[in-house]
């Protein structure tokens, strides 16, 4: 097993840390954030990914996972440093490289032994010889130095069974026997190694998550196709998905795709292939989409209601997808944004990200703390994350509180009939109104 140090503890360098040392490996986490490394050197894990906590504190009181804010300390006898710090995106779309540049000296600054450095970080092709470069310049010992491109594919909210679970390992070296060591380090975790070289590797990552967004951004195309023309975008979608060339993967439609990585990474590639005089237009275009996809239930509501002045909506879900408490290019924002332009008193509700909603969320939201909070009095509900909470509600919820009870549902969290049943005005993506508990059956 090898001694290994991960820089950065967000989601993806906290997740590999603690994955690593689930198998076996001696980690230490290197963070410059006191307050952070104080937490986790308890146990408690600083953002919310479910089962976390649990592995962090058992290899803790393994003995196997350790956090500090000392660089020398952390690199002192590791063979191996995964960087996993952030690549934000800058205002024209391009990722930001500070952090990847600091860490890329720190390291220079302190090895005193030869390591391989692996890349977690989502960046650009080119970057990883641009890191070695970099460290090479800066080193203050004569150490050997080799870098490895190892992109992650952990989603939010499902990252600590996607570790242990993932469709393939990518890894990628032009050194062999640094690919050679960054494959024997995963080899516990039984799932497929794809090796290639290091630029492919960085690629690799881009391309699968653009091709995933614009899965996203077809099928909420054709759901908005699919309300012109009377047909039921969860029957098309499930017609598709049984073509084994397409799957059902990715094919729910809603109201776009936010997050940290797929808004990101797809700006990023087109900006990558911008350097080398390519436009991509496919890429652009879904883009655009999902930007659109963010306004299309406050649109919704202007057409059924007349007006938003001065009605109350409850938003119902802020962070950007379930089971995390990231806000980061939630569709609420952009939704509560339009509403308070619109005159509407907006008020949100989220199992978990409500810390981080109040830090994200635009001035004149409000916030409660339960579904009934929400809904009461409201003129309008939008279901803007698909928490299981809001999916197994009695939708007679609705009824009960609101002044009215219309829905805007932008997850198609419940079923035509269901609505119906429930009496609800019920508006959601891609499929028939239900209108004074009737389905609105045709063109």
């Amino acid at each position: 097993m090898k001694k290994i140090a991960v820089v950065g503890t967000g989601y993806v360098g906290l997740v590999t840390g603690v994955a690593l040392s689930e198998v076996g490996h001696e980690v230490t986490c290197i963070d410059i954030d006191e307050a952070k490394v104080a937490r986790m050197q308890r146990g408690e894990s600083p953002i919310y990914e479910p089962g976390l906590d649990d592995v962090m504190k058992r290899n803790i009181d393994a003995g196997r996972l350790h956090f500090t804010t000392n660089h020398n300390e952390g690199f002192t006898g590791k063979e191996v440093i995964y960087i996993a710090v952030g690549t934000p995106e800058r205002e024209d779309g391009t990722a930001d490289l500070q952090y990847v540049d600091q860490v890329a000296v720190d390291i220079a600054s302190h090895v005193k032994q030869d390591v391989v450095v692996v890349t977690k970080s989502t960046v650009p092709v080119g970057t990883n010889d641009y890191i070695l470069r970099t460290i090479k310049e800066h080193l203050t010992n004569g150490v050997a130095v080799s870098i490895v491109s190892n992109p992650e594919f952990l989603r939010e909210g499902n990252a600590v069974y996607d570790a242990f679970n993932g469709d393939r390992i990518v890894v990628g070296a032009d050194d062999k026997w640094a690919g050679d060591m960054i494959e024997e380090i995963n080899k516990p975790f039984n799932i497929p190694v794809y090796r290639t070289d290091v630029r492919s590797a960085e690629m690799i990552k881009y391309a699968s998550n653009a091709f995933l967004a614009t899965k996203i951004s077809f099928i909420n195309e054709i759901a908005n196709i699919c309300e012109k023309l009377g047909a039921n975008i969860e029957d098309v979608s499930a017609g598709m998905g049984m073509d084994g060339r397409i799957g059902h993967q990715f094919l729910r439609a809603g109201i776009g795709y936010g997050g940290s990585c797929f808004p990101k990474d797809t700006k990023a590639l087109t900006q990558i292939a911008s350097y080398v005089d390519h436009n991509f237009e496919l890429l652009n275009s879904v883009i655009r989409v999902n930007n659109y996809q963010h306004h299309i239930l406050p649109e919704k509501a202007k057409k059924v209601m007349d007006t938003l002045k001065g009605k109350r909506v409850a938003l119902l879900g802020l962070a950007f997808k379930p089971n995390t408490d990231d806000m980061r290019e939630s569709p609420a924002i952009t939704m509560s944004e339009e509403l308070l332009l619109a005159g509407a008193e907006v008020v949100g509700y989220d199992p978990i990200a409500m810390d981080n909603a109040r830090k994200t969320m635009p001035e004149g939201v409000s916030y409660v703390g339960s579904v009934e909070e929400a809904l009461t009095g409201a003129d309008a509900a939008f279901l803007v994350t698909d928490w299981d909470e809001f999916k197994a509600l009695d939708l007679s919820v609705f009824r009960e509180k609101m002044a009215q009870p219309l829905v805007f549902d932008g997850r198609n969290c419940y079923g035509l009939d269901q609505a119906a049943e429930a009496g609800l005005d019920y508006y959601s993506i891609g499929r028939a109104p239900v209108v004074k508990g009737k389905v609105e059956v045709g063109m």
